[in-house]
């Protein structure tokens, strides 16, 4: 395999763990990166449930939780992204949650 073609590969997940403290992606070629819990609030602030209720799209290029209405590329994760959510989005969204 020539080096292009190793740079053109997308990374994709193919599973997802979420603690109370981390959030742990396998890859498919093997590699295990975990990003601290807090860099994506959605998930910091969801239940047990919502936090192990996500599912991988784009052929495991992103994850998304549908009962935290999150998603997240693997791609912004090897990046060192943490959420780019704004605080007042954030807080819109934490005052919906105490209104269920």
């Amino acid at each position: 395999m020539n080096s292009s073609a190793i740079l053109d590969k997308e990374a994709a997940a193919l599973d997802v763990e979420v603690t109370e403290e981390e959030l742990i992606v396998h890859l498919v070629d093997g590699r295990k990166v975990s990003v601290p819990l807090a860099w994506y609030p959605r998930l910091l602030h969801g239940t047990a449930v919502e936090r192990s209720t996500h599912e991988l799209i784009g052929r495991g290029t992103g994850i998304h939780w549908p009962l935290l209405d999150e998603d997240i590329s693997v791609a912004g994760i090897l990046k060192g992204y943490p959420s780019g959510e704004s605080p007042q989005s954030l807080k819109r969204w934490l005052d919906a949650r105490k209104q269920r």
